[in-house]
């Protein structure tokens, strides 16, 4: 709709000028498409700033009203001596009518803020989705320890010997450096008392947060455990430039107990609402998806998997992983070392995976 008869469609409906049909109409729209509500929320919030300034208006002109009568009936003189008598009189006799007015207007204004925000706020929960497991189907995960225990008896001292708890989410993430720093998602770990991240052998280890960012929902996890030997080489790279519109991408997580893999690609190069910090991207996923890595076709890690659309098939959104690189800035740890050199470029896609899916970790927690 253009937005000149959107606007017009907002002052007739608040000011009752619809028909019964155009009502039904214009509240089913709103109803579908928060672009539209929310501008029909800030237009209405303005046309009552305008008539709560008109009501300024009004209130000075009648000031100025009374001061030229009570100048006529000689009550007050016109000299310039008098003028803030005459002020100091008018505030003295009206102020606690005009502080009450003030209060209400600035309650007013203070509360439709509020709600438009929480407004906002609310509709965008409602819409986008993290994409952390708090199901964890517990007798998948006793079967597979079982099964590990019963096929290969070092595992089974591994597994006896892990750190374990009774964890409430499951998420992923993935090496970021060789001395165990993990990069996942700052909603993964928001409010998480205990963290273990598990590799594809099953080997589980304690991490703690050591940088999360809400606004861009980034985090890094550093592994705690003295029994983690540090990793050399790690494959990919990340790249600082935007990727391209349609480029094929795929994607390895934890939505199950074991590594899944899913491809798709690039749809947009904003996320929601136009967020910059952001990729839109087509592939399917699942609750334990955030925080997973976004890979190209050359190896080069582009996003991280955090969100996706409730309302929409395969509408998932990926942080860009240029933003790794001022998290890492605002930590000021001049000991992780990102690396440099990519050797998943040339390399089939059952290769690439087979050299991707060790540095990518289960993160657990509750």
């Amino acid at each position: 709709m253009d937005d000149t008869l959107l606007l017009d469609a907002i002052e007739r409906y608040r000011n009752g000028e619809m028909s019964p049909q155009e009502i039904i109409f214009f509240e089913e729209l709103r109803k579908n498409n928060p672009d539209i509500d929310q501008l029909a929320a800030e237009h209405n919030f303005f046309l009552g700033e305008l008539n709560k300034f008109s009501e300024i208006k009004a209130y000075r002109h009648n000031l100025n009203e009374v001061e030229n009568k009570l100048i006529t009936e000689g009550t007050i003189s016109h000299k310039k001596a008098n003028r803030k008598a005459k002020i100091i009189y008018l505030w003295n006799r009206y102020r606690r009518t005009i502080a009450v007015a003030a209060c209400i207007a600035g309650l007013v204004s203070i509360s439709t803020a509020t709600i438009v925000s929480m407004y906002s706020a609310t509709k965008k929960k409602e819409v986008i989705m993290p994409l952390v497991d708090h199901k964890l189907n517990q007798v998948e995960n006793r079967l597979n320890q079982l099964e590990t225990k019963l096929n290969d008896a070092s595992t089974q001292a591994k597994t006896e010997a892990a750190p374990k708890f009774e964890a409430n989410f499951r998420a992923t993430g993935f090496l970021a450096d060789g001395d165990g720093y993990i990069i996942t998602n700052a909603h993964v770990v928001d409010n998480a008392k205990n963290i273990i991240v598990e590799n594809k052998k099953g080997e589980q280890f304690y991490a703690r947060p050591v940088y999360a960012d809400k606004t861009t929902d980034l985090a890094i996890l550093k592994i705690t455990d003295t029994s983690f030997k540090k990793v050399v080489n790690l494959p990919y790279t990340f790249p600082k430039t935007s990727a391209e519109l349609g480029e094929h991408i795929f994607t390895l997580g934890y939505p199950r107990e074991e590594v899944v893999y899913g491809e798709g690609y690039l749809s947009a190069k904003s996320g929601y609402y136009g967020d910059t910090t952001s990729y839109q991207i087509s592939i399917s996923v699942n609750p334990g998806n955030s925080g997973a890595p976004v890979i190209n076709k050359n190896g080069d890690i582009i996003g991280i998997i955090s969100s996706k659309e409730t309302n929409a098939d395969g509408v998932v959104f990926a942080i860009k992983s240029k933003n790794i690189y001022t998290a890492l800035k605002d930590l000021k740890d001049d000991s992780i070392r990102l690396p440099l050199v990519n050797s998943l470029k040339g390399l089939d896609r059952v290769h690439q995976i087979q050299k991707l899916e060790d540095f990518v970790y289960m993160v657990k927690g509750n």
